[in-house]
């Protein structure tokens, strides 16, 4: 049984974007998560924040469209942060060395607090 992805926007300033993320992120998520990816990154929006607090499930689909995104924040010289990993989704980005890539924070405050530092 899956949940359908629900990606919510929220602009914290001129230049950072919070992706709220609730749901699965599978192959059916790519059109709903590249949709809020690009009003995410709207205006000059310089960081993008993955919430994923709400994340009931991925897989290794979700894991590709996370590795897309990836490709096209560094394309737009963007950076991407992410905080609300459970130690699972934790373990397996260090696997998948994705860590190395998607700064991840701890809570909210942290990564806004990242933003404001320089990458």
């Amino acid at each position: 049984m899956s949940n359908e992805l629900n990606a919510t926007v929220r602009n914290l300033s001129g230049s950072a974007s919070v992706i709220d993320i609730h749901g699965d992120i599978t192959a059916q998520a790519e059109e709903s998560l590249m949709a809020a990816y690009s009003q995410a990154s709207q205006g000059n929006t310089k960081t993008i924040i993955l919430n994923f607090e709400g994340l009931d499930y991925m897989n290794s689909s979700g894991i590709g469209l996370l590795v897309t995104m990836l490709i096209r924040v560094q394309r737009q010289k963007q950076r991407l942060l992410a905080f609300g990993l459970s130690e699972h989704y934790q373990q397996i980005f260090e696997l998948t060395r994705l860590n190395e890539a998607i700064a991840i924070f701890d809570n909210e405050a942290a990564a806004v607090t990242a933003v404001a530092s320089p990458a």
